[in-house]
């Protein structure tokens, strides 16, 4: 890992989410390490109270176009035009079995994981072309890659992110902008609390033929403790990032978490329906 970076070279970030979780660890990280960082939330009491916290925050809500263009413009005035990073983090998951999955709630799952992070990547890709280089970290999942049941719409738009960082690689080769997908698997966060009120908010549970499972999940959801095994602390996201920010050359790809790992490998060495199998059960209501 590189050495923090010195005041007369300090580099700008733009990090979205930054209201709890990964966000914030990053945010808090990044900026002790000397960085500036331009941490951003969905809503106006969460910007105060990162101000309150020391780090230097706008608000920007990824489902509101004119929001996402406001924020940049204001970031990109207060650096003097130059943007050195944009880590792409804002994000949540919908729980819920893909055939009780609306078109809205497809929709709106969308809009904030997969839509607002690329109208975001596209408007500061300009700059990072126009000063020569940049880093565009994206916060993806070990569910960018194997999906698990009752997922569905979060697997999706995963899927769908690494589709789009995959091919901007491709596209930016000849330059010096490097594009990173982070997959952690199960990180200390909200994404638990949050989900419990998603499920109960998108899915008609009662009405579904899958109710008892749902009710099973709910129970789980609502437990203290980790919501999976080998869960880990966000700081352990933020070192990938470091290295993404800082390497001469970053990976395409950061691993996180032991459930990612193992999945990378068991998805280039086991067949298919062996792969099901394990997901089915990693995934079910007894995790």
């Amino acid at each position: 890992m590189s050495s923090p970076i010195a005041p007369s070279t300090r580099k700008t970030i733009l990090i979205t989410g930054c209201s709890s979780g990964i966000g914030y660890c990053a945010a808090k990280g990044l900026q002790q390490r000397g960085y500036r960082v331009f941490a951003t939330a969905r809503s106006a009491e969460s910007v105060a109270a990162l101000n309150d916290k020391g780090l230097e925050s706008l608000q920007l809500d990824l489902d509101d176009s004119e929001s996402i263009r406001t924020a940049v413009a204001e970031i990109l005035e207060r650096s003097g035009g130059e943007l050195y990073a944009l880590f792409n983090n804002g994000a949540y998951g919908i729980p819920g079995a893909v055939e009780d999955l609306s078109r809205d709630t497809l929709r709106t799952q969308f809009e904030t994981n997969v839509f607002g992070w690329q109208e975001l990547t596209n408007l500061v890709l300009p700059v990072m072309r126009r000063q020569g280089y940049g880093r565009i970290i994206q916060n993806s999942s070990v569910l960018g890659f194997v999906a698990m049941p009752f997922r569905g719409a979060y697997n999706a738009s995963k899927f769908a992110i690494e589709g789009l960082s995959d091919t901007l690689r491709l596209e930016l080769a000849d330059t010096d902008i490097h594009i990173s997908l982070i997959e952690p698997g199960p990180i200390t966060s909200q994404f638990r609390a949050n989900g419990v009120k998603l499920l109960e908010k998108h899915i008609d549970i009662e009405n579904s033929i899958h109710h008892d499972k749902y009710r099973r999940v709910l129970e789980r959801l609502k437990q203290p403790g980790p919501a999976a095994p080998f869960t880990l602390p966000p700081e352990a996201v933020l070192d990938k990032v470091i290295h993404a920010l800082e390497a001469r050359r970053p990976k395409p790809r950061y691993y996180v978490t032991f459930p990612t790992y193992l999945f990378g490998y068991l998805k280039r060495f086991l067949p298919a329906r062996w792969l099901d199998k394990i997901l089915a059960a990693a995934g079910g209501e007894k995790r």
